[in-house]
């Protein structure tokens, strides 16, 4: 499998059409994405599995919300949510030997309240409906989800393998998954199944004796059915009546305002409930008047006096320096050895001098009102005081418009109330109508009860009598038949069970092997780690140093656990053959410098035959920069927006001629 591009409209942070070439080079298997933390790179990695497993894709942002809430939360805020968001893969696979291409187009949109989804399937250029009605099965045969997962991961997936405690039930699903021994399992199962239905078919000895009863028990049976149906259909009948008169009633009492009548109680107390928050809002603006707020209306004598007293708190550190260069101009003249002449002394006495008199002079203001010191303080205090109270007082406001408002109209909603007694026939009458609704109702449901349990009996009947007159004819056949079925069956799940165990041997030791190059291509300490074997019952790592001592993997650093998970992805890729894209997210989190070159020396530009490898500017710095270029196919980097909460992706890389207009 192979991605060829990648096109956002109005998903998530990426405002409009955002469009990524994804084809990669002969040796350049890396497509390099770089962006800030909050820009949107996991985006990127969700808009992948969205696009291609819809309420099944394992979104990083999706947490416990339903499908639809997420894809409703997903449209860009800046677009209409009447055209909503759109997302677009195209890729390759090979199909007995001939490359086909495809093109998924994920669409959404809010319709009303709720959300209307489409897909489109096109397969070499041509829309196929049969696919795209069917395409979660599809997408299962080319790229099951359970694999996906292995391929498409980040940090998540890379600290979950790097405890000790969670790995084991990564690996299992992972070899299970991939390497196809849950296909093994899941025949066996099948066979099971088939054993324990066969076994159920055996029974129905008696058949001759029982016809003639069944077959007079068959036509009772249908006649009444045929009573229960006639009963049915004149209880629903007088339902659909009742009915229509209950809603005759109802319009009439709704335009007597009967709706209002019976809201009055809630009207009320909405009413109370607005004058309630009305009254404190406008005594919580009492509040804020009696304080400091009236001084906002002094915001630029206010200023004035912060920089007054900041001039004078100015002048008098420049009197104290003054005073300090006298003394030390003094100490200094006195130091002079009795060597130096008078005219040298003369000279830089005036020097001196002239020196101190220009920082007086900086010391001198026009107008000084000797402020208290700490007034700068106390003004930046109370400034800070003043915007707090304008923020409240702005909520305040609008609670009390909000309430006002309220109180408004639950006032003419009550004033438009009736009075009891002009609608009292009405309810009288409406409550009539329910009652005989709910008659009705129940008559219908015991009549439908009452046919069902006809029809119940009828298939019962005619089921039991088609059955036993079929064993007339060949009952010791059909029973040899079904006992050699189950024989061959229980034969197949003990073969299947020898071979699925070889299978998951033959797997887990080519598993170690790979894990174990990897692992120790990309350590810093080569020779820290021997051997690597993996439990085929617990699915638990034993590590082996090189005096055949064992190693804990949890007594590792962060960092070597770490690189012993993305050991674990790579071997399972290479086991199952690098045949799909790998897709990894934020690589380098607890890594050192040297385990960080490591990777990206003899990791990422072998992890795949496509690579598409999102990162910050602190993990693919300038120095990786530089050592993966040789791999790099195409490179982007996403710019976002923090006015307006968007990303767009540019070209390039930081670091890279043309970059910089795209951040």
């Amino acid at each position: 499998m192979h991605l060829h591009s990648l096109t956002l409209q109005d998903f998530g942070a990426y405002q409009g059409r955002q469009h990524l070439d994804l084809r990669v080079k002969p040796k350049r298997p890396i497509i390099l994405i770089g962006g800030l933390n909050g820009c949107g790179k996991t985006t990127l990695l969700d808009a992948i599995q969205l696009v291609l497993y819809g309420p099944r894709a394992r979104c990083s942002g999706r947490g416990n919300r339903a499908y639809e809430t997420y894809l409703r939360e997903s449209i860009n805020r800046a677009a209409d949510s009447a055209k909503g968001a759109a997302l677009q893969l195209e890729f390759s696979i090979t199909v007995e030997g001939r490359s086909r291409t495809y093109e998924v187009d994920r669409t959404w949109a809010l319709i009303g309240k709720n959300v209307r989804e489409n897909l489109a399937v096109t397969i070499d250029g041509r829309y196929d409906a049969t696919i795209s009605e069917n395409w979660a099965e599809h997408v299962e045969e080319i790229l099951p989800l359970e694999v996906a997962s292995l391929f498409f991961f980040d940090g998540e997936k890379v600290e979950q393998l790097a405890d000790p405690e969670r790995a084991a039930g990564v690996i299992e699903a992972a070899v299970h998954s991939l390497l196809g021994v849950r296909a093994v399992e899941q025949l066996r199962t099948d066979l099971l199944v088939l054993q324990r239905r066969q076994r159920l078919s055996s029974e129905d000895r008696g058949a001759l004796e029982q016809l003639h009863d069944l077959k007079a028990q068959k036509r009772a049976a249908s006649e009444e059915v045929s009573a229960r149906e006639t009963e049915l259909d004149q209880a629903n009948k007088r339902h659909t009546e009742a009915e229509a008169e209950l809603k005759k009633i109802e319009r009439q009492f709704k335009r007597a305002g009967g709706h209002l009548f019976e809201e009055r109680l809630a009207l009320e107390a909405a009413k109370a409930a607005a004058a309630d928050r009305l009254a404190q809002a406008q005594k919580s603006l009492r509040g804020l008047a009696e304080g400091a707020f009236p001084l906002v209306l002094l915001r630029d004598q206010l200023a004035t006096l912060m920089e007054q007293a900041v001039q004078e708190q100015e002048a008098h550190e420049a009197r104290q320096v003054v005073g300090i260069l006298e003394s030390r101009d003094a100490w200094l003249i006195d130091q002079l050895p009795d060597s130096v002449p008078a005219a040298a002394r003369t000279a830089l006495k005036k020097k001196l001098t002239v020196e101190r008199k220009k920082r007086a002079a900086a010391a001198d203001l026009g107008l000084d009102l000797d402020l208290p010191d700490n007034l700068i303080q106390k003004l930046s205090t109370l400034d800070e005081i003043l915007r707090a109270d304008e923020a409240r007082a702005a909520e305040l406001l609008e609670a009390a418009d909000k309430g006002a408002h309220e109180l408004q109209q639950a006032e003419r909603q009550l004033a438009a109330v009736p009075d009891e007694r002009k609608i009292k026939d009405l309810i009288d009458a409406r409550q009539a109508a329910r009652d005989e609704v709910t008659v009705a109702r129940a008559a219908v449901e015991q009549a439908t009860q009452l046919f069902a349990e006809a029809k119940a009996r009828q298939a019962r009947v005619t089921a039991d009598f088609e059955r036993t007159r079929e064993k007339q004819a060949l009952p010791l056949v059909r029973e040899e038949e079904l006992k050699r079925v189950a024989a061959y069956a229980e034969k197949a799940r003990a073969t299947l069970e020898r071979f699925g165990s070889a299978l998951l041997r033959k797997h887990i030791s080519s598993l170690q092997v790979a894990v174990l190059i990897s692992f120790q291509t990309l350590m810093r300490k080569s020779g820290l780690i021997k051997s690597l074997r993996i439990d085929t019952d617990k699915f638990t790592i034993a590590l082996t140093d090189q005096d055949g001592e064992p190693v804990d993997p949890s007594r590792l650093s962060a960092g070597e656990r770490q690189l012993l998970a993305v050991s674990l992805l790579w071997g399972l890729a290479k086991v199952a053959g690098n045949r799909l894209p790998t897709v990894i997210d934020t690589p380098l989190g607890r890594l050192d410098s040297r385990h960080r070159e490591h990777l990206v020396d003899r990791y990422f530009p072998y992890a795949g035959r496509q690579v598409l490898l999102l990162s910050t500017d602190e993990e693919i710095d300038e120095n990786l920069l530089n050592r993966l270029r040789p791999s790099i196919a195409q490179s982007y980097v996403l710019a976002h927006d923090d006015t307006t909460f968007t990303t767009r992706v540019g070209k390039g890389y930081w670091w890279t001629e043309g970059a910089l207009h795209a951040v």
